[in-house]
């Protein structure tokens, strides 16, 4: 069965949610957000629900996401219109508005497939970034704005667990009911690149899609380079959606990262 990119198609954009439901990333994020204050850049935004849970506590949050099928789930859920939704490229973003508190959520960077485009996603990060130093109240390690955001650790090896056998569940969504899905991924580990292929059933209709999408993975190490390249600085690693500091077991590599000094 040919395959369709899972993120430019509005069958695959309409079961998102259901698939991946609010998590303890979500939470790490939408305590972050709150606790800069706003305004927010919600940078690959996807469906919205991380936007619009943090604009329903009366932050202004902006929205940005390349994948026109996600920015209709975005526009059309509830508290849609308190956010402004833009449809753009990170790495060619290019807003009047500086942002105390930047995220890109879901492994969103993982789909930058080069060190040219992350490094470009980066740049246009650091430019966003509110550099106000002399808010009244606000101590001084905080007046800069955050960018934050996470990939996978390329150590924990998760396409392991991307196969038939181990990825096979059903979910139930309000627009299409039951739906079975599953994984299968193909990786060159030497390029740090996975390809995943998503295996969707509509079990009360029949329909089957599959879709598809290509990400890579980085050490920390990289990472740091990519930062430093981009004019970026890490604040802090964590390890976990706790705030356990990264080591090298650790399943994600989630950054806080400030423009670095000039």
């Amino acid at each position: 069965m040919p395959s369709e990119n899972v993120f430019e198609q509005d069958f695959f954009a309409s079961l998102y949610d259901s698939v991946n439901p609010w998590s303890a990333s979500d939470e790490f994020y939408f305590h972050r957000a709150l606790e800069s204050g706003g305004p927010v850049l919600d940078l690959g935004c996807g469906t919205g629900r991380l936007a619009c849970r943090i604009a329903s506590r009366g932050l202004s949050v902006t929205g940005v996401d390349p994948a026109a099928a996600m920015l209709r789930v975005a526009r059309s859920r509830e508290g849609g219109d308190k956010v402004r939704w833009i449809q753009s490229d990170g790495q060619s973003l290019q807003l009047a508005e500086r942002f105390q508190f930047i995220s890109m959520t879901g492994h969103a960077f993982q789909a930058l497939s080069t060190d040219e485009d992350a490094v470009a996603l980066l740049r246009a990060a650091a430019r966003h970034l509110d550099r106000e130093g002399d808010r009244e109240g606000v101590p001084e390690k905080d007046r800069e704005g955050s960018f934050v955001f996470e990939t996978r650790n390329p150590a924990a090896r998760a396409w392991l667990a991307w196969t038939p056998e181990r990825s096979r569940r059903t979910v139930q969504s309000p627009e299409h009911g039951r739906v079975s899905v599953f994984y299968d991924a193909q990786a060159e580990p030497d390029a740090g690149i996975v390809t995943i292929r998503e295996h969707y059933s509509l079990l009360d209709t029949g329909v089957e899609k599959v879709g598809s999408n290509r990400i890579r993975f980085v050490e920390q190490e990289h990472l740091s380079g990519l930062l430093a390249k981009a004019g970026l600085a890490a604040a802090n690693w964590y390890g976990d959606w706790h705030g356990a500091p990264f080591s090298q077991t650790s399943k994600e590599i989630i950054v806080e990262t400030r423009r670095a000094d000039e």
